[in-house]
């Protein structure tokens, strides 16, 4: 119950990679998680699905090209929390709280845990390498905003 009531409360997260002990017990995957981060160079990496404690806590390392605002999607997550890093670009997301979303564009995907809302994000904000953003399933966020291509690490935490 207690990790239910701090899922509720928490919004999203922006720190440095140095700061990621200060949230190590909001969650028992996010000591495993940060270990990851902080094991190697992230740059040097392959892409690609990372088992870090299974299907519990696992990484994808991805290489996207970046959207402009107008074709970045608002996601929700229900099952994971998001841990995302830019590795090679500066990155831009867009965020709302879930509450205040109005509309569903596609029905949730339980095999994905995703679903894409059409509501518009209240805010943007920008993330640069080597900086982690949290996203817990109150999160509606729209990744991927910005020029160019983009490496990026996203961990997923279940909740």
């Amino acid at each position: 119950m207690h990790e239910l009531f701090i899922n509720k409360i928490i919004r999203m997260i922006i720190d440095s990679i140095l700061g990621l002990e200060r949230y190590r017990r909001m969650n028992e995957g996010f000591d495993k998680a940060f270990k990851f981060l902080r094991s190697d160079d992230m740059t040097k990496l392959e892409t690609g699905r990372y088992d870090i404690d299974g299907d519990n806590v696992y990484a994808v390392i991805s290489e996207n090209d970046m959207k402009n605002i107008e074709d970045a999607k608002l996601e929700v997550h229900d099952s994971y929390i998001d841990i995302q890093m830019p590795v090679s670009a500066s990155e831009t997301f867009g965020w709302k709280d879930r509450a205040l979303c109005n509309t569903d564009e596609s029905k949730y995907d339980e095999e994905k845990d995703i679903a894409f809302l059409n509501d518009e994000p209240e805010v943007y904000c920008v993330v640069n390498p080597m900086q982690i953003v949290i996203f817990f399933p109150n999160d509606a966020h729209a990744p991927l905003i910005g020029n160019g291509k983009i490496k990026k690490i996203v961990i997923k935490v279940k909740i």
